[in-house]
């Protein structure tokens, strides 16, 4: 099992990529008075039916070829179960994919959530050519990293260009990080 979240979250987003999708955003949303933590994974890439949705439940289901087993959704699943949540995937061929997990917030079971910043820099060094939305709450303080920005922003100059990344991990580290977002 991964040892933080945001490895889960590395995972599904990479399956989104394979999925063909050309936006994915990530909602990761604390509620402190609710004891509850969301994650959203949104996608627009090929979807799945209803067959695979229940498939991709199985660990022993995988449509990829250099592997016979696919542990991320049930380990991501059996991590939100532990803390008293659950896991939901909303799938429309053609359309995308929508995984939802909830968890105890402050449940002891929970894992940390990890290093955002790493893990929405990898996304974003992997695949520079998709656009990628992290958006973060707690509470009612919120920030969002958008590439489609990003882009505006950099007129030009590479998404996946080592200065331009690390710009962008120190932007979400100094958010988690701040006053709103201890």
């Amino acid at each position: 099992m991964m040892q933080e979240l945001s490895l889960n979250i590395l995972d599904i987003a990479q399956n989104s990529i394979r999925a063909g999708a050309s936006l994915v955003e990530i909602t990761v949303d604390e509620q402190p008075v609710q004891d509850q933590l969301t994650i959203i994974v949104r996608d627009n890439g090929c979807g799945m039916s209803a067959k695979q949705v229940e498939q991709v439940m199985d660990p022993f289901f995988t449509t990829r070829t250099t592997r016979k087993v696919g542990l991320g959704v049930p380990f991501f699943k059996m991590a939100a179960e532990l803390t008293g949540g659950g896991l939901t995937i909303d799938s429309t061929e053609g359309q995308g994919t929508t995984v939802t997990a909830t968890f105890g917030l402050g449940h002891i079971d929970r894992m940390p959530l990890g290093d955002m910043a790493s893990t929405y820099c990898t996304l974003v060094q992997g695949s520079p050519e998709v656009d990628f939305v992290y958006l973060h709450r707690r509470g009612e303080a919120e920030f969002t990293a958008d590439t489609r920005s990003f882009r505006a922003a950099l007129d030009g100059v590479p998404l996946d260009h080592p200065e331009v990344l690390q710009f962008i991990a120190e932007l979400i580290r100094e958010e988690m990080t701040g006053e709103d977002l201890p």
